[in-house]
């Protein structure tokens, strides 16, 4: 069998925030920015009702200077990514989790 990564993820949904680009040391980007997501589900009353999910999200590099260039506020795209779970120690001493979203392909859809 071909190495091939177990996890990828392909989401199609609106931008919900204007991408924050932001370069750090030895110059590499990153960009920040959520995507919203719909499903539907029926409620107790017998109606269907959409279900807004939100996804954070991040690109590096190159992908991240083309989504900063390409991409708006509302924009409606499909993006082709990875699944990242970290954690992090606030400044208070409490360890936190963050799931992500690593960007690593998109197109306006």
């Amino acid at each position: 069998m071909k190495n091939v990564a177990d996890n990828r993820v392909q989401l199609l949904g609106f931008l919900g925030q204007e991408v924050d680009l932001r370069e750090l040391s030895q110059g590499n980007k990153l960009a920040r920015l959520s995507l919203a997501t719909s499903d539907f589900k029926k409620a107790p009353n017998g109606q269907t009702e959409r279900v807004t999910t939100w996804h954070n999200l991040v690109a590096w590099g190159e992908v991240a200077e083309q989504v900063e260039q390409a991409l708006k506020k509302g924009s409606r795209i499909q993006l082709y990514g990875k699944i990242a779970n970290r954690s992090f120690e606030t400044k208070e001493g409490v360890k936190k989790y963050s799931t992500e979203i690593v960007v690593t392909g998109f197109e306006l859809a």
